[in-house]
Protein backbone atom coordinates (compact mmCIF):
# COMPACT_ATOMS: atom_id res chain seq x y z
CA UNK A 1 0.00 0.00 0.00
CA UNK A 2 1.43 3.61 -0.75
CA UNK A 3 0.75 6.75 1.20
CA UNK A 4 0.22 9.44 -1.07
CA UNK A 5 0.28 12.94 -0.15
CA UNK A 6 -2.33 15.53 -1.86
CA UNK A 7 -1.96 19.27 -1.74
CA UNK A 8 -5.06 21.15 -2.53
CA UNK A 9 -7.17 18.03 -1.38
CA UNK A 10 -10.31 19.98 -1.31
CA UNK A 11 -10.17 21.19 -4.69
CA UNK A 12 -11.86 20.27 -7.64
CA UNK A 13 -8.57 18.11 -8.78
CA UNK A 14 -7.38 17.13 -5.55
CA UNK A 15 -10.81 15.86 -4.10
CA UNK A 16 -11.27 14.09 -7.02
CA UNK A 17 -7.73 12.15 -7.09
CA UNK A 18 -7.94 11.53 -3.34
CA UNK A 19 -11.24 9.58 -3.81
CA UNK A 20 -9.81 7.75 -6.62
CA UNK A 21 -6.24 6.87 -4.86
CA UNK A 22 -8.36 5.86 -1.71
CA UNK A 23 -10.66 3.56 -4.05
CA UNK A 24 -7.59 2.13 -5.14
CA UNK A 25 -6.63 1.02 -2.00
CA UNK A 26 -4.04 3.64 -0.87
CA UNK A 27 -3.20 5.73 2.23
CA UNK A 28 -4.28 9.50 0.95
CA UNK A 29 -3.34 12.13 3.31
CA UNK A 30 -5.17 15.26 2.46
CA UNK A 31 -3.65 18.30 3.04
CA UNK A 32 -5.30 21.79 3.64
CA UNK A 33 -4.67 25.08 5.27
CA UNK A 34 -7.41 25.15 7.27
CA UNK A 35 -7.37 23.16 11.00
CA UNK A 36 -7.00 19.02 10.40
CA UNK A 37 -10.36 17.05 10.11
CA UNK A 38 -10.40 13.53 9.88
CA UNK A 39 -7.88 12.63 7.31
CA UNK A 40 -6.73 15.40 6.55
CA UNK A 41 -3.14 17.32 7.43
CA UNK A 42 -2.64 20.70 8.10
CA UNK A 43 -0.16 22.73 5.57
CA UNK A 44 0.60 26.28 4.86
CA UNK A 45 2.67 26.15 1.31
CA UNK A 46 2.75 30.15 2.33
CA UNK A 47 4.77 30.25 5.17
CA UNK A 48 5.50 25.73 4.85
CA UNK A 49 4.45 25.35 8.20
CA UNK A 50 3.21 21.38 8.32
CA UNK A 51 5.05 20.35 4.94
CA UNK A 52 8.08 18.18 6.45
CA UNK A 53 5.44 16.64 8.94
CA UNK A 54 2.68 15.94 6.03
CA UNK A 55 5.65 14.46 3.97
CA UNK A 56 7.18 12.21 6.49
CA UNK A 57 6.90 8.69 5.68
CA UNK A 58 4.91 9.65 2.61
CA UNK A 59 5.86 7.82 -0.88
CA UNK A 60 4.51 9.92 -3.34
CA UNK A 61 3.10 13.57 -3.49
CA UNK A 62 0.62 15.70 -5.75
CA UNK A 63 1.87 19.22 -6.16
CA UNK A 64 0.48 22.52 -6.77
CA UNK A 65 0.66 26.22 -6.08
CA UNK A 66 -1.79 27.60 -4.26
CA UNK A 67 -4.20 30.14 -6.10
CA UNK A 68 -3.44 33.89 -5.47
CA UNK A 69 0.14 33.64 -5.18
CA UNK A 70 2.40 34.68 -8.14
CA UNK A 71 5.34 33.23 -6.44
CA UNK A 72 4.84 29.71 -7.13
CA UNK A 73 8.97 29.11 -7.39
CA UNK A 74 9.50 29.98 -4.24
CA UNK A 75 5.98 27.99 -3.16
CA UNK A 76 7.28 24.71 -4.78
CA UNK A 77 10.41 24.44 -4.55
CA UNK A 78 10.23 24.47 -0.88
CA UNK A 79 8.36 21.32 -0.93
CA UNK A 80 10.23 19.72 -3.35
CA UNK A 81 13.31 20.11 -1.20
CA UNK A 82 11.30 19.01 1.78
CA UNK A 83 10.33 15.94 -0.18
CA UNK A 84 13.83 15.34 -1.23
CA UNK A 85 15.07 15.40 2.79
CA UNK A 86 11.85 13.28 3.95
CA UNK A 87 12.66 10.50 1.51
CA UNK A 88 9.52 10.99 -0.53
CA UNK A 89 10.15 8.77 -4.23
CA UNK A 90 7.86 10.69 -6.70
CA UNK A 91 6.19 13.88 -7.12
CA UNK A 92 3.42 15.05 -9.90
CA UNK A 93 3.02 18.48 -10.29
CA UNK A 94 0.15 20.15 -11.77
CA UNK A 95 0.76 23.59 -13.48
CA UNK A 96 -0.58 25.24 -16.38
CA UNK A 97 -0.69 25.01 -20.62
CA UNK A 98 1.87 27.33 -21.63
CA UNK A 99 3.85 27.59 -18.78
CA UNK A 100 6.82 26.09 -20.43
CA UNK A 101 6.77 29.12 -22.81
CA UNK A 102 9.05 31.39 -20.70
CA UNK A 103 12.18 29.54 -18.07
CA UNK A 104 11.81 32.80 -16.25
CA UNK A 105 8.00 32.56 -15.22
CA UNK A 106 7.92 31.70 -11.75
CA UNK A 107 5.72 28.22 -12.84
CA UNK A 108 8.34 26.85 -14.96
CA UNK A 109 10.95 27.57 -12.30
CA UNK A 110 8.94 25.84 -10.10
CA UNK A 111 8.77 22.85 -13.30
CA UNK A 112 12.85 23.08 -13.51
CA UNK A 113 13.03 22.93 -9.83
CA UNK A 114 11.35 19.63 -9.71
CA UNK A 115 13.12 18.26 -12.85
CA UNK A 116 16.59 18.63 -11.59
CA UNK A 117 15.30 17.62 -7.87
CA UNK A 118 16.27 13.72 -8.72
CA UNK A 119 12.62 12.81 -7.19
CA UNK A 120 10.96 10.74 -10.03
CA UNK A 121 8.46 13.48 -11.31
CA UNK A 122 5.67 14.14 -14.23
CA UNK A 123 4.22 17.70 -14.73
CA UNK A 124 0.76 18.09 -16.07
CA UNK A 125 -0.35 21.38 -17.57
CA UNK A 126 -3.41 21.67 -18.00
CA UNK A 127 -5.81 24.06 -20.23
CA UNK A 128 -8.66 26.10 -18.47
CA UNK A 129 -10.64 23.99 -16.37
CA UNK A 130 -14.67 23.70 -17.52
CA UNK A 131 -15.38 23.91 -13.48
CA UNK A 132 -14.46 27.83 -13.56
CA UNK A 133 -17.85 28.49 -15.49
CA UNK A 134 -19.40 26.94 -11.95
CA UNK A 135 -17.23 28.85 -9.93
CA UNK A 136 -15.05 32.27 -11.08
CA UNK A 137 -17.19 32.70 -13.92
CA UNK A 138 -20.81 31.78 -12.11
CA UNK A 139 -21.70 35.19 -10.13
CA UNK A 140 -22.24 36.47 -14.30
CA UNK A 141 -24.10 33.74 -15.69
CA UNK A 142 -26.00 33.83 -12.14
CA UNK A 143 -27.38 37.44 -12.14
CA UNK A 144 -26.80 38.63 -16.04
CA UNK A 145 -26.99 35.58 -17.72
CA UNK A 146 -23.88 36.17 -18.88
CA UNK A 147 -20.18 34.84 -19.31
CA UNK A 148 -18.11 37.93 -19.19
CA UNK A 149 -14.41 37.33 -20.28
CA UNK A 150 -11.98 39.55 -21.75
CA UNK A 151 -11.33 37.41 -24.56
CA UNK A 152 -12.76 37.45 -28.05
CA UNK A 153 -13.74 35.13 -30.21
CA UNK A 154 -10.61 33.12 -29.40
CA UNK A 155 -11.33 28.75 -29.20
CA UNK A 156 -10.32 27.02 -26.03
CA UNK A 157 -9.96 23.11 -25.64
CA UNK A 158 -11.71 23.50 -22.00
CA UNK A 159 -10.61 20.36 -19.54
CA UNK A 160 -13.15 18.81 -17.10
CA UNK A 161 -10.86 18.71 -13.61
CA UNK A 162 -12.02 15.18 -12.79
CA UNK A 163 -10.29 13.85 -15.95
CA UNK A 164 -7.42 16.01 -14.47
CA UNK A 165 -7.75 13.93 -11.55
CA UNK A 166 -7.79 10.77 -13.30
CA UNK A 167 -4.38 11.59 -15.29
CA UNK A 168 -2.44 12.53 -12.13
CA UNK A 169 -3.56 9.04 -10.39
CA UNK A 170 -2.80 7.36 -13.20
CA UNK A 171 1.04 9.36 -13.24
CA UNK A 172 1.57 8.86 -9.22
CA UNK A 173 0.99 4.78 -9.77
CA UNK A 174 2.65 4.01 -12.68
CA UNK A 175 6.51 4.96 -13.48
CA UNK A 176 6.75 4.54 -17.18
CA UNK A 177 5.71 7.77 -18.30
CA UNK A 178 8.04 9.40 -15.29
CA UNK A 179 9.97 12.11 -16.52
CA UNK A 180 7.74 13.17 -19.05
CA UNK A 181 4.83 16.43 -19.10
CA UNK A 182 2.00 16.54 -20.84
CA UNK A 183 0.07 19.52 -22.01
CA UNK A 184 -3.62 18.18 -20.68
CA UNK A 185 -7.04 19.21 -22.59
CA UNK A 186 -10.48 18.42 -23.39
CA UNK A 187 -11.67 17.08 -26.62
CA UNK A 188 -12.53 19.90 -28.66
CA UNK A 189 -11.63 23.71 -28.55
CA UNK A 190 -14.79 25.64 -28.31
CA UNK A 191 -15.49 29.67 -27.96
CA UNK A 192 -17.31 31.61 -25.56
CA UNK A 193 -20.14 32.21 -27.68
CA UNK A 194 -20.30 28.08 -28.46
CA UNK A 195 -20.08 27.60 -24.46
CA UNK A 196 -22.76 29.61 -23.96
CA UNK A 197 -24.84 27.55 -26.60
CA UNK A 198 -24.43 24.80 -24.35
CA UNK A 199 -24.89 26.32 -21.35
CA UNK A 200 -28.08 27.64 -22.24
CA UNK A 201 -29.56 23.82 -24.23
CA UNK A 202 -28.69 22.60 -21.15
CA UNK A 203 -29.95 24.98 -18.04
CA UNK A 204 -32.95 25.63 -20.13
CA UNK A 205 -32.42 29.43 -20.19
CA UNK A 206 -30.43 31.66 -22.24
CA UNK A 207 -26.98 32.65 -21.01
CA UNK A 208 -24.89 34.53 -23.49
CA UNK A 209 -21.28 35.61 -23.65
CA UNK A 210 -20.21 39.18 -23.37
CA UNK A 211 -16.90 40.50 -24.72
CA UNK A 212 -15.43 42.86 -22.08
CA UNK A 213 -12.66 45.26 -21.45
CA UNK A 214 -10.02 43.80 -19.18
CA UNK A 215 -10.44 47.12 -17.15
CA UNK A 216 -14.35 46.16 -16.93
CA UNK A 217 -12.90 42.51 -15.48
CA UNK A 218 -10.31 44.14 -12.71
CA UNK A 219 -12.26 46.33 -10.10
CA UNK A 220 -14.58 42.69 -10.13
CA UNK A 221 -11.68 40.48 -9.45
CA UNK A 222 -10.21 43.04 -6.79
CA UNK A 223 -13.46 43.04 -4.89
CA UNK A 224 -13.71 39.67 -4.91
CA UNK A 225 -10.73 39.95 -2.70
CA UNK A 226 -7.57 38.68 -5.48
CA UNK A 227 -4.16 40.15 -4.52
CA UNK A 228 -3.22 43.01 -7.35
CA UNK A 229 -0.61 41.30 -8.30
CA UNK A 230 -2.60 38.04 -8.48
CA UNK A 231 -5.37 40.08 -10.65
CA UNK A 232 -2.56 40.83 -13.24
CA UNK A 233 -1.58 37.44 -13.73
CA UNK A 234 -4.96 36.39 -14.57
CA UNK A 235 -5.73 39.25 -16.74
CA UNK A 236 -2.33 38.26 -18.50
CA UNK A 237 -3.55 34.61 -19.27
CA UNK A 238 -6.97 35.65 -20.13
CA UNK A 239 -5.24 37.90 -22.76
CA UNK A 240 -3.09 34.87 -24.11
CA UNK A 241 -6.38 32.95 -24.36
CA UNK A 242 -8.11 35.45 -26.89
CA UNK A 243 -4.87 35.80 -28.62
CA UNK A 244 -4.76 32.03 -29.32
CA UNK A 245 -2.66 29.78 -27.34
CA UNK A 246 -5.17 27.76 -25.32
CA UNK A 247 -7.30 26.60 -28.85
CA UNK A 248 -5.25 23.08 -29.49
CA UNK A 249 -6.25 20.15 -28.43
CA UNK A 250 -3.80 17.24 -27.41
CA UNK A 251 -4.52 13.37 -26.98
CA UNK A 252 -2.53 13.56 -23.69
CA UNK A 253 -5.98 11.95 -21.63
CA UNK A 254 -6.64 9.58 -23.46
CA UNK A 255 -2.89 8.17 -24.12
CA UNK A 256 -2.40 8.36 -19.82
CA UNK A 257 -5.74 7.37 -19.05
CA UNK A 258 -7.19 4.95 -21.76
CA UNK A 259 -10.33 6.92 -22.92
CA UNK A 260 -11.48 10.10 -23.93
CA UNK A 261 -11.60 13.32 -22.13
CA UNK A 262 -15.30 14.47 -21.47
CA UNK A 263 -16.90 16.83 -23.60
CA UNK A 264 -18.34 20.11 -22.73
CA UNK A 265 -21.89 19.27 -22.79
CA UNK A 266 -21.13 16.23 -20.78
CA UNK A 267 -19.93 18.89 -17.94
CA UNK A 268 -22.61 21.06 -18.59
CA UNK A 269 -25.15 18.29 -17.58
CA UNK A 270 -23.71 17.04 -14.77
CA UNK A 271 -23.25 20.23 -13.34
CA UNK A 272 -26.47 21.43 -14.70
CA UNK A 273 -28.09 22.52 -11.53
CA UNK A 274 -25.26 25.21 -11.35
CA UNK A 275 -26.62 26.86 -14.45
CA UNK A 276 -30.61 26.25 -14.25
Amino acid sequence: MTTFLILGASGNVGSALSATLEQAGHTVRRATSRPAGAGQVHVDLVTGEGVGAALDGADAVFLLSPPGHVNQDDILGRVIDEAVARGVKKAVLMSAMGADADPTAPMRKAELHLEASGLAWNVIRPNWFMQNFNSFWIHGITHQSAIQLPTGNAKGSFIDARDIADVAASLLQRSDLDGQAFDLTGAESLDHDEVAAILSEVAGRTIRYQDIAPDEMRPGLLAAGLPAAYTEFLLVILHFFKLGYSAHVTDAVERITGRSPRRFRAYAQDYRAAFA
